[in-house]
């Protein structure tokens, strides 16, 4: 782990700019997403862990040579937040492991597991510090990289989340197309009826960096669907089921705003959802209000 952290480091000085093409999902690709999806992948397959790796950056699923083969399933955003890599902002790497549940030779199928199933999870956010959160699902602990000595080191262990927060984490560049449900309730949460205080808005468009700072302060993090997205834009077996994974450990909650994100089905690689996550009772008051405005 070390080795693939400290690559990616070095890795961010060389590597800024534009790769110049889209990856499967939409997405512009930066020079840094190519080179660390490419350490990613082989860290895995040298693992002699790994069966079957699925990408935000690659179409299909990608098989373990069979000489290199083992029993885990591994599902990961090599980096997060990789538009914020020229303006050297928090990014990320996101993961989530789940044993196979076949024998035979492997296939994208073992990917397509709901998140209740994931043995492992995990991010690393590089910031002004290297901190990694994982859970093999007995409580949610904190590592952080002492560059003295190269090694992680337990810095938070059992990580709980506030029951509740004072901040909300959301995009507001998409208010035009937001629903109803949406549009009242940060409507609510920056006036609120009952006099008390406004929540303050943060949002760095890294979502390592924005579920991070909800986890260790509190607060709601939230990207819904809206009009141009109305599926959701956040992918469901990288993204949204590892750190709906990390913060159920805390004790928070994560939704689409209907249904629990961990009891998703998975029907394809790089489903999309609408995604909201944080502190137990900001997120229940964000579900009355889309049970209020349902269509």
């Amino acid at each position: 782990m070390q080795i693939l952290w400290y690559d990616l480091k070095r890795a961010v000085q060389a590597s800024q700019g534009i790769a110049g093409h889209i990856n499967v999902t939409g997405d512009e690709v930066k020079k840094l997403d190519v080179l660390s999806n490419d350490l990613v992948i082989n860290m895995l397959q040298a693992s002699y862990s790994t069966c079957v790796l699925v990408t935000e950056e690659n179409k299909d699923a990608i098989i373990t040579p069979a000489e290199k083969r083992g029993k885990y399933v591994v599902c990961f955003d090599p980096l997060d937040g990789s538009s914020n890599i020229d303006c050297l902002a928090p990014i990320g790497t996101i993961f989530a492991i789940y044993k196979r549940t076949s024998e035979g030779e492997p296939t994208e199928k073992e990917a397509l597991q709901p998140g209740n199933q994931i043995v492992c999870a995990g991010y690393a956010l590089y910031g002004s510090a290297t901190v990694v959160a994982m859970s093999t699902g007995a409580g949610l602990n904190f590592f952080m990289l002492d560059p003295a000595i190269g090694e992680f080191i337990l810095t938070d262990r059992n990580v709980k989340i506030k029951k509740k927060g004072k901040t909300y984490s959301l995009n507001e560049g998409y208010a035009k197309y937001f629903d109803p449900a949406v549009t009242e309730y940060i409507k609510h949460k920056k006036f609120p009826e009952d006099g008390s205080a406004p929540y303050g808005a943060r949002y760095v468009g890294s979502m390592v960096s924005d579920v991070h700072r909800t986890i260790a302060y509190g607060g709601i993090f939230l990207y819904p669907a809206n009009e141009k997205s109305p599926k959701g834009k956040l992918r469901l077996l990288y993204e949204c089921n590892p750190i709906a994974f990390l913060v159920e450990q805390a004790g928070g909650l994560a939704t689409t705003g209907t249904q629990r994100i961990l009891d998703i089905q998975p029907e394809a690689l790089h489903q999309r959802v609408p995604f909201v996550v944080g502190s137990q009772d900001d997120v229940e008051e964000y579900m009355s209000f889309v049970k209020k405005y349902k269509k």
